[in-house]
């Protein structure tokens, strides 16, 4: 993981409503790589002087566009939208990682082995790849951008911990995100928790 962060520039921003109230759509890319991401965020954030309620989202199109019921994503970044505009002030950083990081492609590919057995590390690993080859470099560098170094963290995933410690930005308090599973998704779930170390209590293994 580099060092230094990289230049991040603002490409264009709009106001968006949402069911969750309004807010501010910014489409950014970091010099780190050539990808473009989402910074959606409520209340200036700019001003802010406290510990930013944060979320790093990736990616994830067949449960957020086509409300796949195999994964929690889609529920994962609707709640932290409703905590965000709750709390009045915070931002959800939307990376463009599809798969933890794989591509739509090799995300298929997965699902397919899944469908014949495979968990979902299982099938990533079968494919050549880490279990989770996410990067969350380019939003380090968003942080470092708009000078936040102090983030309150909505995740059950203790590698973003690991990444965004390393590179100095403070998380004062780990704020958990559990969607209720159901038939379709428990296997996966149970996976991220036995194998990824996601904080998912409310599991039983």
């Amino acid at each position: 993981m580099p060092k230094r962060t990289h230049k991040v520039t603002i490409l264009a921003s709009s106001k968006l409503s949402t069911q969750f109230g309004e807010f501010d759509f910014i489409v950014w890319k970091s010099e780190y790589e050539n990808k473009e991401h989402v910074l959606l965020s409520y209340g200036n954030i700019q001003d802010f002087n406290g510990s930013m309620l944060t979320r790093i989202h990736s990616q994830c199109l067949t449960s957020e566009s086509f409300v796949s019921l195999k994964c929690d994503c889609r529920e994962q970044l609707h709640q932290a939208m409703h905590m965000i505009r709750k709390e009045g002030q915070g931002m959800v950083i939307y990376l463009h990682q599809e798969g933890r990081g794989i591509g739509l492609t090799n995300k298929i590919k997965a699902y397919h082995l899944q469908s014949q057995g495979l968990d979902t590390v299982e099938a990533n690993e079968k494919l050549g790849f880490q279990a989770d080859q996410r990067d969350y470099q380019p939003a380090i560098d968003l942080l470092h951008h708009f000078k936040i170094n102090s983030i309150q963290l909505i995740s059950n995933n203790p590698r973003k911990f690991t990444q965004l410690e390393k590179s100095g930005i403070i998380i004062t308090k780990r704020v958990p995100i559990q969607i209720k599973p159901h038939s379709l998704n428990k296997q996966y779930l149970q996976t991220k928790k036995k194998k990824l170390g996601h904080l998912l209590d409310h599991l039983d293994l």
